[in-house]
Order: structure tokens, then sequence, then C-alpha cells
């Protein structure tokens, strides 16, 4: 093993980040469930004596977990649902359509990726108050699904733009509509980029705060995310609590992409062939 990575100090580079990436992530686990005497004498880095859960009760009880949770997987998902399908649909128009002035629509989508959203707070705030969608779910649904669709909507152009030609013309000549051709045809080549993307939205959705923060401010609208900032800025809160916090905080989302690494390692096996 250490004469593997010493000659391929890539692979060395990578197992090192990923124990970077783990050895915190098992340092919270831990404290999460220590007890405040156990953490206040041992410090962050003992092992536990036993299970203390109360930590973790507490804050499930005191932010309401569940419903926070249920909001962050609702909004996640069908913004990880809707940002690819309009993808699917922008990138089929750019790629094979061949619209007029690809460039320049594709140049606008780059455009909105390297907007930063503090520049989106008030005029999306203003837009939800006029339209009646402020402190709701379906308003960060929206503005969630167009930025990440914007993304998605240049990664599957420049993947499209290659799809070859001549099995479009036969489908073609075959009698097949444009709707046709999009869903027996492209849809099943570009599954595996598909799925690439509906993971990289529910985790990237999962993890915003900023938008959230502003768009959400009843605790019933709330996600995980802003539950756990609001909750530490307003009450004070115990080593072990805090670290059940992060730790329920982070655990939906590894879990989902753990579930999903199959797809997401397929779809970046089949983008590095391709």
């Amino acid at each position: 093993m250490t004469v593997a990575l010493r000659r391929y100090p890539v692979l060395a580079a990578l197992c090192l980040a990923a124990l970077f990436m783990v050895v915190p992530f098992l340092i919270v686990a831990v404290n999460a469930v220590k007890s405040p005497a156990e953490y206040a004498a041992n410090g962050p880095l003992s092992l536990p004596d036993g299970l203390y859960l109360d930590g973790v009760e507490d804050f499930w009880n005191r932010v309401d977990y569940g419903r926070k949770l249920l909001n962050s997987v609702l909004i996640s998902g069908s913004v990880a649902v809707l940002a690819a399908v309009l993808s699917l649909l922008n990138a089929y128009a750019i790629g094979i359509g061949r619209i007029r002035g690809r460039a320049w629509v594709l140049a606008f989508f780059v455009l909105a990726n390297m907007l930063p959203q503090e520049a989106l707070v008030y005029p999306v705030y203003y837009l939800s108050k006029q339209t009646g969608l402020y402190d709701t779910r379906l308003s960060v649904i929206i503005v969630f699904t167009v930025v990440q669709a914007a993304f998605g909507t240049y990664l599957l152009s420049s993947v499209l733009g290659r799809f070859p030609r001549e099995i479009i013309e036969a489908a073609r000549i075959d009698g097949a509509s444009r709707w046709q051709i999009l869903w027996r045809i492209v849809v099943p080549v570009s599954r595996p980029t598909l799925g690439v993307l509906l993971v990289f939205f529910f985790i990237w959705t999962w993890n915003e705060f900023l938008l959230p923060l502003v768009m959400l401010i009843s605790n019933d609208n709330q996600t995980v995310s802003v539950a756990l900032g609001v909750l530490q800025g307003q009450r004070l809160m115990d080593a072990t609590m805090t670290n059940a916090a992060a730790l329920l905080g982070v655990l939906p989302a590894l879990v989902f992409f753990l579930v999903f690494q199959r797809t997401l390692t397929r779809g970046i096996a089949v983008g590095a062939v391709k």
C-alpha cells in the first residue's frame, strides 16, 4: 500500500483529502453521544464511556427537527427533479435543436452561475412579496430550480452538442417527433449525466443557507440548515448538543449520497469514457 501511494502521488493526495474529510465527521459523531461532563473532563478527542443520546433528543425536540427534515427533503428533492428536467429541455433545444445565438445563450447561463447569491436576495425578496409567495416553500423551490438549472443547462448542452446527428436524422426519417426523439433516444443516453445532476442538485440545495434564511421566516417552513444557524444564534447550547445538531444536519445528505453513490460513479465513468 505504501509503495503504491509513493508510485501514484495523485492517489496519495486523494487518500489524504478523504482522511481530512472523514476525521472531522468522526469527531463530531463521537462528541454527539458524549455527556457534557465527559466532554468537559476528557476533551473532544476522547472516546465516550457509553451512548449519551440526551443531546440528540433535546436538539430534536427544541427545533422540531422532524418538520425541518421534511421541509429540507421536500425542497431539495423538488429542486433536484425540476432542475434536472428544466436543464434537459433547455439543453435539448440548445445542443440538438441548434437554436440561433447558441453561444450567447450559453454565455448567459455561465454568467448566471457566476452571479453571487447575495445579489439575488433583494430582487427575490421583493418579487416574492409582490406575488404573495414570501415565506412559502414554493418560493425557495422556484428560485433554486432556476439557479441549479443554469448549471445543468450549461453542462448538458456541452454533452448533447456532441450527440450523433445520424441517430437524430434516422429517427426523423422513421417518423419520430421531437418529443419522441427526446424521451426515447436522448433521455436514455443521457441518463447517467442526469443522475449525477440529481445527486448534486439535491446536496447543493440541502446545504443552502442564505436564501432560505431570508425567504423562510416561520418555524413551520424553515429548513435544517436555517434551523441550525438560527438556534445557535439565539440560544446557548452545550458542546454535545452542538455536535448533535451538526451530526443531524449532515447525516441525511450523507445517507442520500451513499444511497446514490453508484449512480454518481456510473455517471462520472460514462462521462470519462465519452
